[in-house]
């Protein structure tokens, strides 16, 4: 039984009045918000860093030993191009591409990623590997000397920390690379004691079993007990240490294939280390059994459902009626961890996807307003553009970085938006009834953190009468929309729990409620 049931059938027995079950149930109400602000993970902005190509190193002269052939290092400018097979080596010549970027040179532009607002910085794979992704690890417990040292992610953490921002790493703990020294002894002799640490036979194509095909990624058999212990369960093992050393969470790489058991015990063995330690999985599924298992997962099914509402695939009633299943199946609590994605290094970049300004702004704003954290790529601040693999790894392009750019502009006011309103932040979500638009409200304890998000996805302006079903709201509330340009002056008032309002074509609007000036007067004054 809960505290608050508890205090509630206390109450009834002593005869206290209904008035003052309610002033508990307030309380009650306004601790799960308050406990959620405190969680750094409930809202986060994620600014995500291919370390490479973030940042050009202030020492690349006496780093160029560091890339040798058939390794190739490129000046900052040129852009990445699809490359060609190389057999001897099991992979494609585009995975052997650097820009030579370090970890120092990204801990010089923390600034930036403070200044956009985000919250905290996720790294692609920075561990010892052979290709400039590092999906193919050699050492996880060694970082790649082309980015630097263990002390210099200890520095960059700690100077991400004085910022405010959290830092989150990439977790490949599916599968090693074929060049790692373990899986070379396994391969070479059946009495290695790393030979139960891969699944090996005949029976696979090459010999051992390899992530979905890709000869340079043998999986790791997490059945095998010292790979677990390896991995995350012993106190110096990867995932363990690298959070001592200032990590405050994971994104667990093709998470689904780990199974739910192992993450379980993955998440137990953070929990251990760091209390809030965050383990948020990507996940190319339908979230909400997973979420019994982590964190948080990157959304996928969200994304869909807002590209789908954008690019015409899906009815607003459509999309709206998924989004309610998704909250309602996921639950809010792990939805408010989970990544917004709409691009990233997997994905062709939202300006390549989406040339379109209004609607690539449509898409944003869901982005920014729907539960979650807001996933922002490097590069997409200022409107980079780039197809799939490799273009969308291309170098930051610095050039861009100016005070009145129109992408960098906008994307600093939807983060300030996000991270300005609580209900953003924290809130709950409830649909709200409507034909034409795709609506919902994000809501907490206090009637006036009420956000109303209406998303008009079609090519003409929609004019509707739609019901908001939140019974705290007044009559006559004035209701603003903070995406205008002038987002003092009221767009509609609330009625009783409907409202008349206008979307204009491709576009979002951000209505918040705003208490009229009554003298000293308020509507609000018992009800929160």
């Amino acid at each position: 039984m809960t505290h608050h049931r508890r205090w509630q059938r206390t109450a009834l027995w002593l005869g206290l009045a209904p008035l003052t079950l309610l002033s508990a149930q307030a309380i009650s109400a306004s601790s799960v918000y308050d406990a959620r602000e405190k969680d750094w993970r409930n809202g986060a902005v994620v600014y995500q860093i291919l370390v490479d190509r973030f940042v050009p190193s202030a020492n690349l002269a006496a780093k160029k030993h560091l890339y040798p052939a058939p390794k190739v290092l490129h000046d900052w400018h040129e852009v990445p191009r699809r490359g060609v097979d190389l057999p001897d080596q099991k992979l494609n010549s585009q995975e052997l591409a650097f820009w030579g970027g370090d970890l120092q040179s990204a801990r010089s532009r923390l600034d930036h990623v403070q200044q956009l607002g985000a919250t905290a910085v996720y790294l692609n794979p920075i561990h010892l590997a052979w290709t400039n992704h590092k999906y193919d690890a050699l050492d996880f417990k060694a970082i790649s000397p082309e980015f630097g040292t263990r002390e210099d992610f200890k520095q960059f953490a700690r100077e991400a920390h004085q910022r405010g921002m959290k830092v989150v790493l990439d977790g490949v703990f599916n599968h090693m690379g074929r060049n790692s020294p373990a899986f070379k002894e396994a391969m070479a002799k059946p009495s290695s004691p790393w030979r139960h640490w891969f699944a090996i036979g005949p029976q696979y194509k090459g010999g051992a079993r390899v992530w979905t095909g890709y000869q340079n990624l043998p999986e790791l058999n997490l059945e095998h007990p010292p790979v677990r212990q390896y991995l995350y369960e012993a106190p110096d093992s990867v995932l363990r240490g690298y959070l001592r050393d200032g990590a405050d969470g994971w994104r667990l790489d093709t998470a689904f294939e780990l199974g739910h058991r192992y993450l379980q015990d993955l998440r137990h063995a953070a929990r251990q280390e760091k209390k809030d330690a965050l383990i948020v999985g990507e996940i190319v599924n339908y979230p909400d059994q997973w979420l019994q298992s982590m964190d948080g997962v990157m959304n996928f099914t969200l994304r869909q459902i807002i590209l789908g509402l954008a690019q015409g695939e899906l009815s607003t009633s459509a999309a709206t009626r998924m989004t309610e299943r998704l909250v309602r199946d996921a639950g809010i609590e792990p939805l408010l961890k989970s990544w917004n994605v709409i691009d990233n290094h997997d994905i062709p970049r939202i300006h390549t996807q989406l040339p379109d300004t209004r609607l690539r702004r449509l898409v944003q704003a869901l982005q920014f307003t729907l539960p979650g954290s807001p996933n922002v790529y490097y590069g997409s601040e200022v409107g980079m553009t780039g197809g799939g693999d490799p273009e969308n790894r291309g170098p930051m392009r610095w050039d861009q970085v100016q005070p009145d750019q129109a992408e960098l502009v906008w994307m600093k006011r939807l983060i300030a938006l996000q991270q300005g309103h609580r209900a953003l932040r924290v809130g709950d979500y409830r649909r709200i009834e409507a034909e034409r638009l795709f609506a919902f409200e994000r809501h907490t304890d206090k009637a006036l953190d009420t956000r109303i998000v209406l998303a008009n996805p079609s090519h003409t302006p929609v004019t509707e009468k739609i019901m908001v079903a939140n019974a705290a709201l007044m009559d006559d509330t004035p209701l603003v929309n903070l995406l205008a340009d002038d987002p003092t002056q009221a767009v509609t008032t609330m009625g009783p729990g409907l409202i008349t309002v206008t979307v204009p074509a491709q576009s979002v609007m951000v209505l918040q409620p705003v208490e009229r000036d009554l003298g000293g007067y308020s509507r609000y004054k018992r009800v929160r």
